[in-house]
């Protein structure tokens, strides 16, 4: 079973995308903050990581930079999922090394789909 890391700062959105993710079969952990996440991704080793972007200690972008420096998570599928939703935004998400984006709010298919998509 494949597990998955929900990073988001606001309690609502990180419990809908955990609860989605579930009901999808997926073993799912979580983190609140940048910080959080690191130490959770140290922990765990999962297999996809679902990060918001804007969070209150150390950004998303920040977060995916530092994993991809990292021979142990460079490679882990990482989807910013944000209410940041310009074009500018995807094209810099990507840049920063994320393997999609998704803007919030979001069709529940099109972030399932897009998880499975990277889990193949």
């Amino acid at each position: 079973m494949s597990k998955i890391l929900v990073v988001d700062d606001q309690h609502s959105h990180r419990e809908m995308i955990i609860n989605l993710l579930k009901k999808s079969g997926l073993k799912v952990k979580s983190a609140n903050s940048g910080l959080q996440a690191l130490e959770q991704i140290e922990i765990h080793k999962p297999d996809l990581i679902i990060l918001d972007i804007v969070m209150p200690d150390i950004n998303g972008y920040e977060v995916c930079r530092r994993l991809r420096s990292s021979p142990s998570t460079k490679d882990v599928p990482i989807i910013f999922c944000s209410i940041k939703g310009e074009d500018f935004d995807h094209y810099w998400g990507i840049r920063q090394g994320a393997n999609a984006y998704i803007a919030k709010p979001f069709q529940p298919r099109e972030l399932i789909g897009t998880v499975k998509q990277l889990l193949k």
